[in-house]
């Protein structure tokens, strides 16, 4: 497990006026799919790393890089303890301006949580929007379906999770329930899911 750092909920009171970056993220490999649609102000991708771990329900218990056209973005200090001579760039330094373009509407990247089970996600940048000055962000506005548990295996663990817990048959049926309890693959709230959001990510370090 990798050792977790802190990382903001909401960003620092930028101006209620300034325009709000939206994306859409969806985790690739899962039928039907799960994703998740968020409203932020201006921050460093890590920021960014922070509302898509609250957004989708991760816990941030692993390492986590971004790719944009060719460039990869990490922690150096994470992932520096992992991996001898890893080459990305600062992540914590990197602000959302710096790698979507001022005339972009639209730009795709990739996202991976976990280099084990490799959760990998598609970041759809939809575009700038106004903000409503009434409601307070980041905003969770859209999404579906229930996030995997942590450590299932990846895409191909959760098929089987979903089939064990579906059915008492199952030889892992009863391991899978005391393991996680009872699970819903098609429950989501983006009301809680904001609410995550703006209570941030734990503020631990390992030592």
């Amino acid at each position: 497990m990798a050792r977790k750092k802190s990382a903001k909920g909401q960003e620092s009171s930028p101006a209620k006026t300034s325009p709000l970056y939206q994306f859409k993220i969806t985790l690739l490999g899962t039928k039907p799919s799960v994703w998740r649609r968020i409203q932020v102000h201006e921050g460093t991708l890590d920021d960014l790393h922070a509302h898509i771990q609250n957004a989708m329900g991760w816990t941030n218990s692993h390492l986590h890089q971004f790719e944009i056209n060719g460039e990869t973005y990490g922690d150096p200090d994470l992932l520096d303890d992992g991996y001898d001579d890893f080459d990305c760039v600062d992540s914590t330094r990197t602000k959302l301006s710096k790698v979507i373009p001022k005339d972009a509407n639209q730009l795709r990247f990739r996202y991976e949580y976990d280099f084990g089970d490799s959760w990998d996600h598609e970041i759809l940048f939809e575009g700038r929007v106004p903000p409503d000055v009434d409601k307070k962000y980041p905003q969770c506005v859209d999404g579906e379906r229930a996030c995997p548990p942590e450590d299932i295996g990846g895409v191909w663990g959760y098929v089987e999770f979903l089939k064990a817990i579906r059915d008492p048959k199952h030889e892992r049926h009863a391991e899978f329930l005391e393991w996680c309890g009872p699970f819903d693959p098609d429950a989501f709230d983006p009301a809680e899911a904001t609410k995550l959001m703006w209570a941030g990510l734990p503020s631990w370090i390992e030592d």
